[in-house]
């Protein structure tokens, strides 16, 4: 009887253990994506060739839009977990910037892949439709008709995606005081930038306004892991030392 009943304790502690250690795990990953968004975010900026014809068709197009697929996807994962992280303190303006704000990366990764396999390969074959897309990105007039891609791209996925989502995102966070207050601040200012300069600032030069938005990110991104390994270690002392407990008392 005896036997079997502490077979059972300590088959019910394992389970309890491995998901202590196990969910976590998810959320630093989700750190660790964001981390790893931001610090691709910035670094694309500094290598991301001229958006001309010229440049489709070369290994540095393809390599920087190789990465930027995967910081689209990594900014869609860490964003989740930075949500998931505070989603019982931001509410409903939490949530409407999360929805935003991960519909800015959702459609980036479209246009991305776009930019990557399509274009380069359609660049000698039909330019103006290259060079269409080109200037939309770049916010110059395209001889082409896009349709109302241009108008998505321009309003509903850079206006309302990533400004007002990420401005909400970034308000949220730092009302909410779970994670840094000023890397949401930073946040929510970075996303802002464009709208308030883009009349000083103009393409490529604009692509300095990437920099607070990343350093953001990987700021909220390190402070979700870390915060996790620490609860982490925290949980497993704790379950370690319930158990000797009984042990030591006997």
């Amino acid at each position: 009887m005896n036997i079997n009943r502490q077979t059972t304790v300590m088959q019910g502690n394992t389970k309890e253990r491995t998901m202590q250690i196990t969910t976590p795990k998810l959320i630093r990953w989700a750190g660790l994506a964001a981390m790893g968004a931001g610090i691709l975010y910035i670094a694309i900026q500094a290598i991301h060739p001229l958006d001309v014809l010229s440049s489709v068709t070369t290994a540095r197009w393809a390599i920087v839009h190789y990465l930027s697929i995967v910081m689209d996807i990594l900014a869609m994962l860490g964003i989740a977990g930075l949500y998931a992280r505070q989603v019982e303190k931001t509410g409903w303006l939490g949530l409407t910037g999360y929805l935003l704000f991960s519909g800015f990366w959702a459609f980036s990764v479209a246009l991305h892949f776009i930019e990557a396999f399509i274009s380069p390969v359609v660049a000698t074959e039909a330019p103006k439709f290259v060079e269409g897309l080109l200037g939309m990105v770049a916010g110059h007039a395209s001889d082409i008709n896009l349709g109302a891609l241009p108008t998505v791209y321009a309003l509903l996925i850079g206006v309302v995606g990533y400004v007002l989502g990420g401005f909400l995102f970034g308000i949220a966070t730092f009302r909410a005081r779970v994670l840094p207050r000023w890397a949401g601040g930073l946040l929510a200012l970075g996303t802002l930038l464009p709208v308030v300069l883009s009349s000083v600032v103009h393409h490529p030069f604009d692509r300095l306004f990437a920099v607070p938005v990343g350093l953001a990110l990987a700021w909220l991104g390190y402070a979700l892991w870390s915060e996790r390994r620490d609860h982490t270690a925290a949980s497993v002392s704790g379950s370690t030392n319930l158990q000797l407990n009984p042990t030591t008392a006997k």
